[in-house]
């Protein structure tokens, strides 16, 4: 694997490429350098060993830090501002990290009780899931014994729910007026962390292998109210208190993330 260094659009990892955008590139932050170390250390206990591309200056930086903190991990920041593309907060609030699903996944979900990895959700394994055209990213077979989370302002989860319902990806009119968001899991991002099987890799917020059993960890589930009568009758009793209808009545993905975001917060 290679990791890139530099002042990208985002970060992201895409065939075997892990762009890692610096919010003020050339300077890098105890966190950013944080980032760049889970993910060469999940790569490794992945047998998979990283190559850094960066200015010597960011080099040292990362070898000075890995030699003073000796696996201590940095605190994520409250405001993440690597990628800066919301209208509103211009960065990745985290007090709140979310899972999203088109509605067919939501009711299946429901009905286990728990989100599932694709590799359990789906009932293939690791090795087919990664030879399918959906995975555009070319992702590595144990990414998908993974749970995937996104901040809770970010627009990532329902962007990609787009994409696979259209089979392309989404244009500016699909993410307007042609935009029907998912249903999303809120967990709260300090609670979750300390879930048994949570993973940092660098790129994600978190992942979670195999599963995540919804009444012992979800905070809030947002469901559009389009979906209202044909979910109802899966919300299990156990966190039917949890589950909120939200009407979209916003003018793209942006304004439906923010909306749902600052609802969440008032829970």
């Amino acid at each position: 694997m290679l990791i890139k260094i530099g002042d990208f659009d985002c970060t992201e990892c895409w065939d075997g490429v892990f762009y890692k955008k610096l919010s003020n590139y050339p300077d890098i932050t105890e966190w950013e350098i944080q980032t760049i170390i889970d993910f060469a250390d999940y790569e490794a206990e992945h047998g998979r060993t990283c190559e850094i591309e960066a200015e010597e200056t960011i080099l040292s930086q990362i070898r000075e830090h890995r030699e003073a903190h000796n696996k201590k991990r940095i605190l994520v920041p409250a405001k993440i501002t690597e990628c800066i593309a919301c209208p509103k907060y211009k960065g990745c609030m985290t007090d709140f990290v979310c899972h999203t699903s088109p509605i067919e996944n939501a009711i299946q979900i429901f009905d286990c009780g728990s989100l599932l990895s694709a590799v359990r959700a789906r009932g293939k394994s690791a090795k087919e899931l990664k030879l399918e055209e959906r995975n555009a990213a070319n992702d590595p077979e144990d990414y998908f014994n993974y749970i995937m989370f996104a901040w809770g302002n970010c627009q990532a989860g329902d962007r990609l729910v787009m994409e696979r319902k259209l089979g392309r990806f989404p244009n500016e009119e699909d993410l307007s007026t042609d935009f029907t968001p998912g249903v999303r899991f809120f967990f709260q991002y300090n609670d979750i962390i300390h879930h048994p099987d949570a993973v940092f890799d660098g790129v994600l917020p978190l992942k979670i292998e195999n599963e995540v059993i919804l009444k012992d960890w979800v905070y809030a589930i947002i469901v559009p109210t389009i979906y209202e009568n044909v979910i109802a009758e899966h919300i299990p009793v156990d966190y039917k208190e949890k589950v909120y209808f939200v009407e979209n009545d916003c003018r793209d993905i942006w304004d439906w993330s923010e909306k749902v975001y600052e609802f969440v917060k008032k829970i």
